[in-house]
């Protein structure tokens, strides 16, 4: 969990650096490492406040690159970084007008897409997809070995599975569309208003294959479904997205491909953010469930022949 005292600094530092009068302060979201909140100024006007800790601490940097690129996301207003914490004063956009849908998604992945990969984002090529199972297990063992997790065994047999798997199967990860990613792009993480769309939460941005974007939109809560994914690569396509997000990946449908990796991205992701966390009791029952759900789905979708 992240310290008062540095939310507080933080929001200090910024909103006396730009002369900004706080008169209320409106909770939004807060989760262990980051949080957001309305800030109500002198005057009325509105302004985000975003705040988030290491490995979440550049998305300043993200977003003002993307405007620089004429990717619409709200613009960043003062960012500074106390013990390895971000705090951003951004943009308020107001409410949506609607919830985003798959057109918009394929609009707007495709204009992301578009871009070059970006400088100081981790890239996620062939060699560091193929490495993501035995990065999973180094958590697992990491968790079992400081009595946070307490029975291992079914999810190292399914990141060892994948292991196994992984170095035929990781082929196709540098074909184009190959740059810049949103990583989590959701229909909350599209902003709809009369004035168009903007994209939020770039955070976890990396540079790698794009249809893993696409591979996220639907989540990974209900089964997976290629056909559903592959009605929206041809979107993709349609909107002005690489061709090549079509193309066949190591031997499988793109769309196989890119639910299979997108689910072992996340699961390790999230294994990851569990072993970096202050909380020393073991990961909930909700968590781990949710690992093995994407490890399993993956490895089923892996070994489609």
């Amino acid at each position: 969990m992240i310290a008062d005292y540095v939310v507080t600094a933080l929001l200090a530092a910024l909103t006396d650096n730009a002369g900004f009068d706080v008169v209320r302060r409106e909770w939004i979201r807060v989760w262990q490492l980051s949080g957001v909140e309305r800030l109500h100024l002198t005057g009325g006007a509105t302004l985000v406040f975003k705040y988030a800790a290491g490995p979440f601490a550049n998305e300043d940097r993200t977003l003002r690159y993307l405007a620089a690129h004429g990717v619409p996301v709200p613009r960043v207003r003062g960012s500074a970084t106390i013990e390895n914490t971000l705090g951003m004063l951004i943009e308020d956009l107001g409410p949506a007008t609607r919830e985003a849908n798959e057109d918009d998604a394929a609009i707007a992945a495709a204009r992301l897409h578009n871009l070059d990969p970006a400088p100081g984002l981790a890239t996620l090529d062939e060699t560091t997809l193929r490495a993501l199972p035995a990065r999973s297990l180094g958590h697992i063992h990491h968790l079992r070995d400081n009595g946070r997790l307490t029975d291992a065994r079914k999810l190292a047999q399914l990141f060892h599975a994948l292991n196994s798997i992984a170095p035929t199967r990781a082929a196709g990860a540098d074909l184009a569309p190959f740059g810049i990613c949103h990583s989590e792009l959701h229909p909350t993480s599209l902003h709809i208003t009369d004035h168009g769309w903007h994209l939020l939460d770039v955070a976890k941005a990396f540079n790698g294959p794009g249809i893993l974007d696409l591979a996220t939109w639907h989540g990974t809560r209900n089964p997976a479904d290629p056909p559903r994914l592959r009605r929206l690569l041809t979107r993709y396509v349609q909107a002005g997205g690489n061709p090549h997000a079509l193309t066949n990946r190591a031997g499988l449908p793109a769309e196989t491909w890119a639910l299979a990796w997108h689910r072992i991205w996340a699961a390790e992701a999230l294994l990851h953010q569990t072993t970096i966390t202050t909380d020393q009791t073991g990961p909930e029952q909700g968590t781990i469930d949710a690992i093995q759900r994407q490890a399993t789905g993956a490895l089923e979708l892996l070994n489609t022949s």
